[in-house]
């Protein structure tokens, strides 16, 4: 609704920004660093995302297009507001999340302030294959440079097989992912991903 603020950087605090419009001032929500950056004084433009809640209207600032379009990608899924969005893309970056959910890498995600197993693993699920690949030069590395299980699809097949749904064999497999081999025999990644889903 509101792709921008262009105007003179007023009143800077840690987490937000006064932007002067034509003699108005605007806040606008932002992370430490995204402050950080804009002086005093200077005319800039900011990509905003503006949230609109029934009690508020909060507009978010960015320090680029990219962090505001994964900001709103990440509000999709289930359980994460506009500020454990702006936490995630603030702590790990817009590609570092792209990397995590590229490696499946629920303890990246973990890093984040609010963030516990199971909630990273359901921002995993839910933004697979929805976020696209890093997209900068060391994300692109990273990226290619990170390994896919050989066993992974095999397992979910396996899973969804014996009954379980999609999404928890998909769950499983990211859970035992992170203490399994790479290269494990798949019915001993199977039998693990069993044990996780008859856990309480």
């Amino acid at each position: 609704m509101i792709e921008y603020v262009r105007g003179v950087v007023g009143r800077r605090a840690e987490s937000h920004v006064v932007i002067d419009v034509g003699g108005i001032g605007i806040r606008v929500e932002a992370a430490p660093a995204t402050v950080a950056a804009l002086a005093a004084g200077e005319t800039r433009e900011v990509p905003t995302s503006l949230v609109i809640r029934e009690d508020s209207w909060t507009l978010y600032g960015f320090a680029d297009a990219d962090e505001r379009e994964v900001f709103e990608l990440v509000q999709t899924v289930s359980g994460v507001g506009p500020r454990l969005a702006q936490s995630l893309v603030a702590t790990l970056t817009a590609d570092g999340l792209r990397q995590a959910v590229q490696r499946q890498d629920a303890a990246t995600v973990m890093t984040v302030p609010g963030i516990g197993r199971k909630g990273a693993q359901r921002i995993l699920l839910e933004l697979a294959d929805r976020l696209g690949p890093p997209t900068g030069a060391d994300g692109s590395a990273a990226g290619a440079s990170a390994a896919v299980p050989g066993w992974r699809d095999d397992v979910v097949s396996g899973l969804v097989g014996l009954g379980w749904s999609a999404r928890e064999a998909e769950a499983a497999v990211q859970a035992v992912s992170e203490r399994v081999a790479l290269d494990a025999d798949v019915p001993a990644v199977l039998k693990e991903a069993l044990r996780e889903l008859k856990r309480p």
